[in-house]
């Protein structure tokens, strides 16, 4: 039995698609168009964002088994805010270029209103694991 109500699947589903129309405008043009080699981290970077996209597909179809995703995306934002951003804001230290990256990175705010964490803490902490062998 599913224990998450469709308004909050579709919630989820908004998500997917919220990540995967902001890196369709923002990542897919450079990887489809770039002209110049990009630099070792750049390149890294641009193509981890593509395949989150791609990958943020299937969330639009599965959005309780992708969830993970959205986790991470939580996680690694949350992460950048609390020990890159909120340093350099306290310091005033921002540059322009880490209040756009701030600023893009600010969306994740509506990311725990969107998770079912009932679910989250059922299938992926309380719930057994696989077996190792």
């Amino acid at each position: 039995m599913n224990d998450v109500s469709l308004f909050r699947q579709y919630f989820l589903r908004a998500l997917y698609l919220l990540v995967v129309v902001g890196l369709g405008v923002t990542v897919w043009p450079s990887v489809i168009y770039h002209e110049e080699p990009w630099e070792l981290y750049e390149g890294v970077v641009q193509c981890m964002l593509a395949s989150f996209s791609v990958l943020c597909l299937l969330g639009l179809r599965y959005p309780l088994q992708m969830l993970p995703l959205l986790l991470w995306e939580l996680g690694w934002k949350s992460i950048w805010l609390i020990v890159v951003a909120v340093p350099l804001w306290i310091n005033g230290r921002m540059d322009e270029s880490t209040w756009a990256t701030a600023s893009a990175c600010l969306i994740v705010l509506i990311f725990p209103f969107g998770i079912p964490w009932r679910y989250v803490y059922a299938h992926f902490v309380k719930k057994r694991g696989d077996r190792w062998r």
